[in-house]
This record gives structure tokens, C-alpha cells and sequence, in this order.
């Protein structure tokens, strides 16, 4: 088990499912700080720290990586080659939360280097479920490379 609390980074330009996660963390009572971003442009200013994210102590550095496949500037699989190509950021768990799955999508997030892929849940109590299962097995079951300073 982690001695802080984990940090998971949110990327979806949907406010619907940002707020489902939110509201689902809680329902849950998953021990973890979310930050959210709305695009993949955004997602990579926090990774890299740039801009409004400069600050590690407001925008520190995710455990895992929720990434949405169709979004606007920069789309999942774009974020998801930025941050496998990085030598400091390619060790993040990457978990593609979208609402669907064509074969070529999988095949190329995997050959990028994601960790999973999981379609989003329909409802909230498969939300909650989900947001359940994930922070159990990668916030707290799964061994993870430490973090570099």
C-alpha cells in the first residue's frame, strides 16, 4: 500500500463524465486526489508541467492516467504516445475509459503501450463499480515502479 495518497489524472472533455467519476470516487470512498483536464493538449501541459501546471504541489505527478479516446486538439492516442515515448512519464499506468472500441483503436493503444482498455459504464452504479475496481487493483493491488524525483 502507498504511503500518500494517489493522484489519478482525469482526461475527458465530456463534463458529464468528469462529474460521474467525481461522484463515483465518492460513492466508492476511493482514497485518491482527481485532477481533471478537458482535452489532450491540457492533459500534456499537466504531465509536463507547463503553464498553470508549473506548481508540483498543486499539479503532482498522476499514479495512473484515465484517458478518454475521442477528444478535441489532441486525441487518447496521441496523450498516450507522448507519455510512453517519455522516459519520465511512460512508467504511468494508462487506463482508456471510451464509449466504443474499434479494432484498430485497440491495436494501436496497445502497440503505444497502454495499459487498458475498458469501455465507459452506461449507468452510475457501473461508473461506481468500475471507479472501484480500477483504484483497488492499481492503487492499491498492483506493484508500480517508484516515482523519480
Amino acid at each position: 500500500m502507498r504511503s500518500q495518497t494517489p493522484t489519478i489524472l482525469v482526461v475527458d472533455d465530456d463534463p458529464t463524465d468528469q462529474l460521474l467519476m467525481q461522484e463515483a470516487v465518492k460513492a466508492v470512498s476511493l482514497r485518491c486526489s482527481l485532477r481533471l483536464v478537458s482535452d489532450g493538449s491540457e492533459a500534456l501541459d499537466y504531465l509536463f508541467g507547463r503553464g498553470p501546471y508549473s506548481d508540483r504541489s498543486r499539479a503532482p505527478r498522476p499514479d495512473l492516467i484515465l484517458l478518454d479516446l475521442r477528444m478535441p486538439r489532441l486525441n487518447g492516442c496521441q496523450v498516450a504516445l507522448a507519455v510512453k515515448s517519455n522516459l519520465y512519464l511512460r512508467k504511468i499506468p494508462i487506463v482508456v475509459l471510451a464509449t466504443t472500441a474499434r479494432q484498430e483503436d485497440l491495436d494501436e493503444l496497445y502497440a503505444i503501450g497502454v495499459n487498458s482498455y475498458m469501455p465507459k459504464p452506461g449507468n452510475f452504479e457501473e461508473f461506481a463499480k468500475a471507479m472501484r475496481d480500477l483504484g483497488h487493483y492499481w492503487l492499491e493491488r498492483a506493484l508500480l515502479p517508484p516515482q523519480r524525483v
